[in-house]
């Protein structure tokens, strides 16, 4: 039973992202480093046992229940895949109890605050300050991932149409829709980058570093968090927080969970309806005008 197989397998048959890769790789590494030294065996072989004895061990080094998980979470696809194509006939992941994780909800930038952040003196007026703004603007209006705006595409934008073609998870794509503000932005942006001496042909990669290179995430989340802080007192400051900040003002105005799940690209209603929760405000303005004594 060879890690190796299984990433050829994940990589170019189930087409899986390197970001997620990487992650099942180090996961199953760490297992099986594990596995060696409690029994000298240096099989990658996941037995019940062995497996209850890591998830034991996870949580005595302190791991955090969601941490836990998502490393059980790559053995489970290991095991299923071992499983599809023979190499075993039980599965020793359905007796497995993983530990609960608590419910956190999901942190957003107040609208105020995201208004605050649309103001041209927070960035500089050369070609890194307009890609930074557009970049924040991005992610804000169209509620996309980080994977999926570094590897967003100048053909992948249709000017003409406002909309957007996002490849997703388990390369599912979906068309999303942008404002006129979002293509006024792209225009310039392009403007700027061509000036700058970037390439703006159709398959280069929309955005990038300072030397003109791809985009990456460590790059992204050093901006965001530059730019969130001048605005927000949120501990998490990230690109996944636009995205939060995205889906909840989208609800708080209306918009159905159903047109949201689409926008975000998730593929069941259940991961979506985590942005139910509404802001003290509005739950008080609710209140105000529901309940019968508190007009």
């Amino acid at each position: 039973m060879n890690i190796n197989n299984f990433i050829k397998y994940i990589r170019y048959e189930k087409r899986l992202s390197e970001h997620t890769i990487n992650s099942y790789e180090t996961d199953l590494i760490q297992f099986r480093n594990f596995v060696f030294v409690e029994t000298n065996d240096d099989e990658l072989n996941p037995e019940y046992q062995k497996i209850r004895a890591w998830i034991a061990s996870l949580s005595e080094q302190g791991l955090s229940a969601v941490s836990i998980n998502r490393k059980v979470s790559s053995l489970k696809s290991y095991v299923k895949y071992l499983m599809k194509f023979g190499h075993i006939s039980k599965n020793p992941m359905l007796k497995i109890v993983l530990p609960k994780a608590k419910k956190r909800l999901p942190e957003f930038v107040q609208e105020n605050q995201m208004n605050n952040l649309d103001n041209a003196s927070l960035f500089s007026d050369d070609f890194f300050g307009i890609r930074d703004r557009f970049m924040i603007e991005l992610f804000y209006n169209t509620g996309m991932r980080l994977s999926e705006l570094i590897n967003l595409k100048h053909i992948d934008i249709d000017v003409s149409r406002g909309n957007i073609k996002i490849l997703g998870k388990g390369n599912k794509e979906r068309i999303v829709p942008f404002n006129t503000y979002i293509n006024d932005m792209y225009k310039l942006y392009v403007s700027q980058k061509s000036d700058f001496g970037f390439s703006c042909e159709a398959k280069d990669f929309i955005f990038v570093t300072d030397k003109g290179e791809k985009m990456y995430p460590n790059f992204v989340y050093r901006k965001i968090q530059h730019y969130l802080g001048l605005v927000s007192q949120l501990e998490k400051r990230s690109p996944h927080v636009l995205r939060h900040s995205f889906a909840t003002h989208m609800l708080n105005n209306g918009a159905d969970l159903n047109s949201i799940k689409e926008l975000l690209g998730h593929t069941s209603l259940a991961a979506t309806q985590v942005y139910t929760h509404n802001t003290f405000s509005k739950i008080k303005t609710i209140y105000k005008q529901a309940h019968p004594r508190a007009q």
